[in-house]
């Protein structure tokens, strides 16, 4: 069966730290613990990137979770079309690591436009079976 849970947050910095807790205890809730890590610092990256480049003036952003017993999607919908991409940060950048980071924590990333506005930015991660004693 597929579970799924949506929570709009408003453009503001401490949006990113409450969808990380909405993350973990939607996670919690559905009995998924094993990638919650990966999963939150992958919907931190991408709700800073809506925050910072994916938001118009007074618009906020859209995270989705769906979860099923293969694996947990993450969405992030926000209001400009502009797509991101991955680039390779200088060692002496402070920023530009985020999309490089969703990459090599999630199973597969994209983007795809909204209709009528906005885009979604996705990352889909492989259920991985608890340990087994």
């Amino acid at each position: 069966m597929t579970k799924t849970t949506q929570r709009f947050f408003e453009a503001r910095p401490e949006s990113v730290g409450q969808a990380r807790t909405f993350t973990s205890e939607s996670l919690a809730g559905w009995g998924l613990s094993a990638r919650t890590e990966d999963i939150r610092l992958c919907v931190s990256e991408l709700a800073t990137n809506a925050l910072l480049h994916g938001t118009a003036p007074g618009r906020g952003f859209l995270l989705k979770l769906e979860a099923d017993e293969d694996a947990v999607r993450v969405e992030v919908h926000d209001s400009r079309r502009r797509h991101p991409e991955a680039r390779q940060a200088a060692d002496t950048d402070t920023s530009g690591r985020g999309l490089t980071l969703v990459s090599a924590l999630a199973d597969g990333w994209g983007v795809q436009d909204r209709i009528p506005v906005g885009k979604i930015i996705w990352s889909c991660f492989k259920a991985a079976g608890e340990p087994t004693v």
